[in-house]
């Protein structure tokens, strides 16, 4: 049966195009309408009227209907200044229904038209609701002025028209399925052609509008060839949207106070009136009242402390609390607080690897740095579902799986890490991973044996393996170890211990023929050797060491040789290490270096505390040198510090064996018997040292030392002949009238040599004859007006016996003639403060400071005379000039002294003695400072440190260590006895009492040493200042013997 064509309804949108539609017009109403429309509508669109409701027809307005018949006249064009409605009093406006279809449609092709060529309406459209029918004969050649395809709204009534009440037939429904039939043919015809031009249109569009992903794909694959430190200094992209906005105009106003004054009561909390307000009625407070006790934030805190009680009794078995007490603070250290900063780091971090892991999820450090993020974030769960998702999409990577481990619970973590080796049964890590989660060493083992089984030459799963098994077990592993990895000297050299002497022999030339370049092998089989006993052999082992070496290529490094020589020190290879220094020292250095070189690396050897080492070095030195002193007094001096006193006096009688005219080591090995009590073999090396040299003075000095510091004056007096026949008695037999006799006679053969001056004049200012001790002065300083003690001596002279203006001239003259000389500003400001003249004395230190600005004794006695709460900046400023200057480091070590800082004065007193170790007055300073606040460990060590150092010069120090009585005392006794003067002159210093002034061969002595600078006494047991003073020793020697003086000082540097 044919199909019926649907007849088609005209356009209604004109009609309600501004209005709401009501629905269909009733019967009453429709008889109204005047043909034609009663033939063409079934239904018609209406307005209610708002002010009628008189009848049913009266309520209606019926605008004029524009059929299809009379569309020409829309078409037309209007007459000038024509509104449509607008005669009527209607005015346009828009409601909500013209946002929908109830908008006139915009012109698009109609698709009807080509119904007549053969193509198929739209499907599903019938006679029925689905698509109302119309004449073909209206359809044809006529401009429709609407979208036939519309949508169907049953609000809008679009389609509720014609055929609104008409049944849906079985016609219908055939008629329907025809026009789809066709509409479905038609399609097909055109698909591919529409579907190639859409496709060529988005490509176009896509070509032209690229994503920003496109863009920049070129630029992502190239991010993995960034390190982690280019990614982390990429800046952030800051928020510069708000830069370029014009700021609006602002403008501020003063608060009024009574907005203030209402915040304010606001916030109190009136809950209950105090009873003295109503009682005195304000009397008590009468401009302003007292603030009320906010009683709510009381019962507020009350509750807060009951929940807390509960919480803690809730937590607690039999009324004891399970909390600690002891370590609950650590616990809130544990807890970890979250500010708002960090959690919106976190969200952007978290966002940005988002980003990583979707556009790029096979890149590894992506998923492992999110599952991070999400670990640091606390969200532990998160970060194993991101971490399982990197293994899923980088199963080959070991970094993901061993992360993944890392975060799994211990439950889980097995699993994890055998599906890793798994997808990688090659991962060193992996295996070694899945190790250490085993709990046994059976288990381990078992695990590093598969992994084995897989990856046969990895070295650290043998070595693992190794580890875990006992010493038979890892022999055998390692048979099979060094077969699987032949070139691995670790494995050859572990089997080589393991076995005995003959096997290890074998085992080390089977590694040898593997690895003829190394030569830890070598040095191996030298200790092997040593060990055993075959301390032959050990040189003749490492001597073809260093031949085969050079045959195969290899370039021998003179300091890594020196490294292994002493790592085989450090071993307990003592001969292994001479060999090799023995053999490798002399390799690369020129011939006119090598004295030069070997003691450098002797003496680096010695820091590092490689003693052996640089023994061996010395040794060599002096098979090479076998005349040269210098490298015998350092050999000696190491003997001396880290040998015995076997080693040293058999290194002492080889030296003086090659160099028998060098008194200094004969007086060493004789001056080291007599230290250890051994006077007879002191004695004998003397005469032999006097039968090598027999006209040495210095000798047969050492000789009357010996005997006079023994004790023994019968054997001192028959030695002082033999110096010379004119030599006279010393001081303590009372002799001044020779003294003098002595001191006069040396003056006229050496006039210009001051210490004959000052001898002299203290023998005299000692006899109490100050006159001529002026006098002698004076004649000095006329044959030495450089002397600075001199000067000093004849200002403190002068100030005995003329008073401060004479001594303060005699000061201020030497200063003219021997300007920039510390001491003498130091003796005028000391002379001031003696006599009470605070003023004067600060106005010639701030003089003194600006002539000598790098003085270190100025500046630590400007530190203790300006007041205690300056003293802080003023040892700043001595500090910024002088910071390496024992006097300043003292002086601030006094001031954390006196200000409690124990630790702190202990570590600034240490650097001073370590500094100037030759200056009595810091060490009994220091020694003072720990029987106040050391112990007695640190007591005893301070007094060994001393006695090693022998200190010799320092103002205290010498006035005590030169006196008569002192003579014969240890440094020990002498050191406590200057412990002992510090403690009166700080007491005298704090009871501002006067203290007598050393003076007279004290200063001249202290001077002496300043005014020498470098010069210090020799630490030999000849030196004369450790006899007595000079004045008291001088006076008993040959005019001659004074020429002996200058060989007593020794430069050190």
């Amino acid at each position: 049966m044919a199909a019926k064509k649907p007849r088609r309804v005209g356009n209604f949108e004109e009609i309600n195009h501004h209005w709401r539609c009501l629905g269909p017009i009733p019967k009453e109403a429709k008889a109204q309408i005047q043909p034609p429309l009663c033939v063409v509508l079934n239904t018609a669109l209406a307005f209610k009227s708002p002010s009628s409701t008189q009848n049913m027809t009266s309520q209606y307005f019926f605008f004029d209907v524009f059929l299809v018949r009379y569309e020409h006249f829309l078409n037309s064009k209007p007459p000038p200044n024509y509104v449509a409605g607008l005669g009527r009093g209607a005015t346009g406006f828009t409601t909500r229904s013209d946002i929908g279809p109830a908008r006139a449609a915009p012109d698009l092709p109609d698709r009807s038209a080509t119904t007549i060529g053969g193509a198929a309406a739209p499907s599903g459209l019938g006679r029925g609701r689905g698509k109302p029918g119309e004449d073909e004969e209206d359809d044809e050649g006529e401009d429709k002025g609407y979208d036939e395809n519309q949508k169907f709204d049953e609000f809008e009534g679009n389609d509720v028209g014609l055929f609104a009440s008409a049944e849906y037939d079985e016609d219908d429904k055939e008629a329907d399925a025809v026009w789809e039939a066709i509409d479905k043919r038609m399609d097909s015809r055109r698909k591919d052609r529409r579907e190639a031009r859409l496709k060529e249109e988005i490509e176009k569009y896509r070509a032209s509008n690229p994503k920003i992903t496109e863009q920049f794909a070129d630029l992502k694959r190239k991010l993995h060839t960034l390190s982690n430190e280019e990614w982390e200094s990429i800046p952030e992209i800051g928020d510069y949207s708000l830069r370029n906005k014009k700021r609006r105009f602002e403008s501020f106003v003063p608060v009024p106070d009574t907005l203030l004054e209402k915040a304010r009561q606001e916030q109190e909390h009136v809950t209950a009136l105090d009873p003295k307000s109503r009682a005195a009625g304000g009397t008590e407070t009468p401009w302003a009242q007292t603030p009320v006790t906010d009683l709510t934030a009381v019962g507020e805190g009350r509750g807060t402390v009951l929940s807390l009680k509960l919480d803690r009794l809730s937590d607690s078995v039999s009324g004891l609390t399970v909390v600690d007490p002891k370590g609950y603070l650590t616990d809130l250290k544990s807890m970890k607080i979250t500010s708002d900063a960090e959690i919106s780091d976190i969200k952007k971090a978290r966002l940005l690897l988002k980003s990583v892991t979707q556009t790029n999820p096979k890149h590894p450090p992506g998923w492992i740095a999110a599952a991070r993020l999400e670990e640091v974030a606390g969200k532990i769960q998160t970060a194993r579902q991101l971490i399982q998702k990197g293994c899923e999409e980088c199963p080959k990577n070991e970094d993901v799986w061993l992360e993944a481990c890392r975060l799994a619970s211990p439950d889980e973590a097995k699993a994890v890490i055998a599906k890793g080796v798994k997808s990688i049964p090659n991962s060193v890590k992996l295996w070694l991973q899945a190790a250490k989660l085993e709990h046994d060493d059976v288990n381990k083992s078992r695990v590093l044996r598969r992994g084995l089984e897989n990856i046969p030459d990895s070295v650290r799963l043998w070595k693992a393996v190794v580890e875990l098994a006992n010493e038979k077990d890892a022999a055998t592993l390692l048979e099979r170890a060094v077969e699987c990895c032949p070139l691995h000297v670790e494995l050859w050299l572990a089997l080589a211990r393991l076995k005995d002497y003959d096997k290890a022999k074998k085992v080390l030339n089977r590694a040898r023929e593997k690895l003829p370049k190394e030569p830890a092998i070598w040095i191996t089989a030298a200790k092997l050797e040593e060990a055993n006993g075959n301390n032959a052999m050990v040189g003749k082992i490492i001597e073809r060491c260093i031949r085969a070496l050079q045959r195969e290529g290899f370039v021998i490094d003179r300091e890594a040789w020196m490294k292994e020589a002493e790592a085989a020190e450090r071993a307990g290879s003592v001969v292994t290490c001479q060999a090799i220094i023995r053999n490798t020292i002399g390799i690369g250095v020129e011939e006119e270096d090598r004295k030069r070189t070997w003691v450098a690396d002797a003496e680096e050897c010695k820091k590092r505390g490689s003693i052996e080492t640089a023994r061996a070095i010395y040794a060599h030195a002096l098979t090479v040198f076998l005349t040269k002193k210098s490298i015998w007094l350092k050999a000696a001096q190491l003997e001396k510090s880290h040998g015995t006193r076997e080693s040293l006096d058999a290194l002492l009688r080889k030296a003086v064996t090659y160099r028998p005219q060098a008194e200094v080591l004969w007086l060493m090995g004789a001056k080291e018997k007599w230290l250890a009590g051994d006077v007879p073999a002191a004695r004998a090396i003397l005469q032999e040292a006097y039968a090598a040299i027999p006209n040495s003075e210095e000798i047969w000095l050492a000789a009357f030392k010996l005997e006079f510091e023994n004790h023994e004056p019968e054997r001192a007096r028959i030695l002082l002949p033999r110096l010379e026949k004119e030599e006279a008695q010393r001081e303590e037999l009372g002799n001044t009238e020779e003294e003098r006799r002595l001191l006069d006679e040396g003056l006229k053969q050496f006039p210009s040599f001051f210490k004959l001056w000052l001898m002299l004049g203290q023998l005299e200012e000692r006899l109490g004859n100050l006159e001529k001790a002026k006098g002698v002065y004076e004649s000095g300083l006329k044959h030495c007006p450089s002397c600075i003690p001199l000067w000093v001596s004849l200002a403190i002279l002068e100030e005995k016996m003329n008073g401060i203006a004479k001594a303060r001239a005699v000061l201020t003259l030497a200063r003219k003639k021997n300007p920039q000389q510390p001491e003498l500003w130091l003796a005028a400001i000391r002379a001031e403060a003696r006599h009470g003249y605070k003023k004067e004395a600060d106005i010639l230190m701030a003089k003194a400071l600006q002539e000598c600005p790098n003085s270190g004794i100025l500046w630590a006695a400007s530190i203790e005379m300006v007041p205690r709460p300056q003293r802080k900046t003023k040892s700043m400023d001595a500090l910024k000039k002088c910071d390496h200057d024992p006097h300043v480091i003292a002086a601030v070590a006094k001031l954390f002294w006196h200000d409690r800082k124990v630790d702190k004065a202990r570590t600034w007193l240490n650097r001073a003695v370590t500094l100037a170790p030759d200056i009595g007055d810091f060490w009994a300073l220091y020694y003072k400072f720990e029987l106040q606040h050391g112990s007695e460990e640190n007591q005893k060590d301070v007094m060994k440190r001393c006695v090693a150092a022998e200190p010799k010069h320092g103002e205290k120090w010498q006035a005590i260590s030169k006196a008569v009585e002192n003579s014969h005392q240890p440094t020990e006794a002498i050191l406590k006895k200057v412990v002992v003067v510090l403690g009166k002159e700080e007491s005298a210093a704090e009871n501002n009492t006067p203290v007598k002034l050393f003076h007279g061969e004290l200063i001249t002595n202290f001077l002496a040493c300043i005014c020498l600078g470098t010069m210090q006494y020799t630490p030999s047991i000849l030196a004369i200042g450790e006899l007595s003073s000079p004045s008291k020793l001088g006076a008993h020697f040959h005019l001659r013997s004074f020429s002996l003086l200058e060989l007593h000082w020794v430069e050190e540097k």
